[in-house]
């Protein structure tokens, strides 16, 4: 595959993550995540009162950030926990970041 095929192929498998992120109310709620307790993860209340956005609103971003694959969720009972989960996503988007990089020189 030549580099304008590996970058166009990259760019659209990256799509999602960058769409994810590159919303401020996402970002937010990123950093909302980031502040947490890692190990067991942030309850959408918790999210809430950092942010200071409605639960639907938080809802629904975290839906897109689970979607894109930045953000996981654990379920005990009827309790969802919500905790970051980025690392695959985001050393591919440094894959594609790099790739851009080697065009600049």
């Amino acid at each position: 595959m030549d580099m304008t095929s590996q970058i166009t192929h990259d760019f659209k498998r990256n799509q999602d993550v960058l769409a994810a992120i590159g919303n401020e109310t996402r970002q937010s709620i990123l950093i909302a995540l980031a502040q947490g307790a890692q190990s067991l993860g942030m309850r959408v209340g918790e999210i809430e009162r950092l942010t200071h956005l409605s639960r639907p609103a938080i809802s629904h971003h975290l839906r897109v950030l689970k979607d894109a694959g930045i953000v996981s969720v654990h379920r005990e009972g009827t309790k969802n926990y919500y905790r970051l989960n980025a690392k695959n996503a985001m050393l591919d988007l440094r894959g594609l970041i790099d790739q851009v990089l080697l065009l600049c020189d």
